[in-house]
């Protein structure tokens, strides 16, 4: 089964339905990943990792240590994700799917959506 995730105005098809979004947290400066599913009308998140904790960013109450990463289950269901790039972080976004890896919002610019296709024309 493919999925289609449009990221600002480009489709993306993924085979697996699934993809992660890797950053470095601005003020803490360690790693944050989620792992989302594209559904038909929504992105669920499937599980986030946090490499650290603090300055707004403290793993879920039902979080567990595991290989150096605070885990936690996902418990997210959203019609879209907004992706700001304000250009005052270390790096932007690394977008992962299907064995391929690519970066978002680096520069300061206006923001990226992130939405299932088929809920594109949903979005306000």
């Amino acid at each position: 089964m493919t999925a289609c995730l449009a990221i600002g105005a480009v489709a993306l098809q993924l085979a697996s339905g699934d993809f992660t979004l890797r950053w470095t947290h601005s003020v803490e400066h360690v790693t944050w990943e989620e792992t989302w599913n594209v559904g038909a009308d929504t992105l669920r998140l499937d599980r986030s990792r946090i490499k650290g904790s603090g300055a707004g960013m403290e793993p879920a109450p039902d979080a567990t240590w595991q290989d150096g990463w605070w885990v936690s289950p996902g418990h997210l269901n959203v019609p879209a994700l907004t992706l700001a790039a304000s250009g005052a972080t270390t790096s932007g976004w690394t977008l992962c799917a299907d064995g391929d890896c690519r970066t978002l919002g680096t520069a300061s610019g206006l923001p990226v959506t992130l939405s299932p296709c088929d809920a594109v024309s949903q979005i306000p």
